[in-house]
């Protein structure tokens, strides 16, 4: 047995009330570091080099974390369950297809230009799946949370509309975490439009999967008048 196996509280051995103890420190230590893995990314880090660029000792993170991927999971999982209720809450507080249009382009925008270090972390930790087993689940977890996330909006999008989504959940999501990946890249390459250039992308993404329902009440006008010239 290790030391650090020794000095860890195993849950089976020790009452509840510690073991959420240990958990609450854990989530508390995961956020107070976010920043700095957000800086340093995933290759440039270790629990050492993290607790160098923080207030916090090797020692402590050491007892909290068994290595640097634990802490990485463990804030990022952190972080994007922030941003999933950031993003129900504007599709509950939508009363119509206009509002929640601008609710959903303002978040995504505001959430890039402001947090777009975050989201490299997260993009990081996802390609590094493609490489390691030991984040594969937790990245999946993560990504099925963000699915049903955008799932949840689109399908307000549809109810709103009066248009059935025509794309099944994992598509939908490809298409608007692809576009929101590509204006990352963007504005960390410096482009001052690339919030706006993606929000004029999302919007006509929308649009074409689910038509405003003032455009789609035109339509058959617009059909008529045109059957009539011909």
């Amino acid at each position: 047995m290790t030391t650090r196996q020794q000095e860890r509280p195993s849950p089976a051995r020790v009452p509840k009330a510690r073991v959420d103890k240990f958990e609450e420190r854990r989530a508390e230590l995961g956020e107070a570091v976010l920043t700095t893995l957000a800086t340093l990314g995933y290759a440039r880090t270790s629990l050492r080099e993290i607790a160098q660029n923080s207030e916090f000792s090797h020692g402590v993170l050491h007892y909290y974390f068994t290595d640097k991927v634990d802490l990485i999971v463990c804030s990022v999982k952190q972080y994007k369950a922030r941003c999933v209720k950031r993003y129900d809450h504007a599709v509950d507080s939508a009363g119509s297809y206009d509002a929640l249009m601008e609710g959903f382009l303002e978040s995504l925008a505001a959430t890039l230009r402001a947090e777009g270090h975050m989201h490299r972390l997260w993009y990081d930790l996802r390609s590094q799946a493609l490489f390691e087993d030991a984040f594969r689940a937790d990245v999946s977890e993560i990504d099925r949370s963000l699915e049903a996330m955008i799932w949840r909006i689109m399908s307000r999008f549809a109810e709103l509309s009066g248009t059935p989504p025509d794309m099944p959940a994992s598509a939908t999501y490809a298409l608007f975490d692809g576009l929101f990946q590509q204006a990352l890249l963007r504005h960390l390459s410096g482009d001052a439009e690339a919030a706006d250039r993606m929000k004029a992308d999302v919007r006509k993404a929308i649009l074409r999967l689910f038509p405003a329902p003032s455009a789609k009440a035109s339509r058959p006008a617009a059909a008529a008048v045109r059957k009539r010239r011909a």
